[in-house]
């Protein structure tokens, strides 16, 4: 009798223990939801600037079609490609780099360089590009604890056992900060 007694707790104490992770699995992964839904509302921020920005620039270097569509181009593609941080990294760095060179345009053209609807729209990205930053940091940082949780031992059964996965990091290039200052031009 005693020992079903002591089987019995084991199973409430396991079965309470098992419940605990599943709800920790639980508020995790709506963290790490939560926070990718941030970093697209930052995202989104962001590719609403650039028609301006891109509008500004048009009066100044209207020859310069071939990179303000590339920059048009790359908003478009970012904004559509939201499916994974994988893919949304790659737009996001094809982004930057298109944006890299519409900044470098700047230096080619000093009124625009001087125009202040220009310079307010590039303070307001550059101001975008730091929230994505944090907004990025905050995410991947949900995501390791996540993914610790679902591969640590015992809470991997309890996670294997719901079909919960690891999470993907959302990664740019180290060059990201690239959009924020332009480039020097030099002839």
């Amino acid at each position: 009798m005693t020992s079903a007694y002591v089987v019995i707790g084991i199973a409430v104490i396991a079965g309470f223990y098992g419940v605990s992770i599943y709800n920790r699995l639980v508020k995790l992964k709506n963290r790490v939801l939560e926070a990718w839904s941030d970093i697209e509302v930052q995202m989104k921020r962001r590719y609403n600037l650039i028609p301006n920005l891109v509008e500004t620039v048009k009066g100044y270097a209207a020859h310069e079609k071939d990179t303000l569509e590339k920059v048009i181009q790359a908003r478009n593609m970012a904004m559509s490609d939201s499916s994974n941080p994988e893919h949304q990294a790659a737009s996001e760095n094809m982004l930057t780099g298109a944006l890299k060179s519409l900044f470098a345009l700047s230096e080619a053209y000093p009124d625009l360089k001087a125009n202040t609807q220009f310079l307010k729209l590039q303070d307001d990205l550059a101001e975008a590009e730091d929230l994505i930053q944090k907004a990025r940091r905050y995410y991947n940082g949900s995501v390791r604890d996540f993914n610790i949780l679902i591969e640590q031992f015992p809470s991997n059964l309890v996670a294997g056992l719901v079909d919960y996965e690891v999470a993907e990091y959302f990664e740019i290039d180290d060059n990201e900060g690239a959009a924020r200052s332009p480039v020097a031009v030099k002839f």
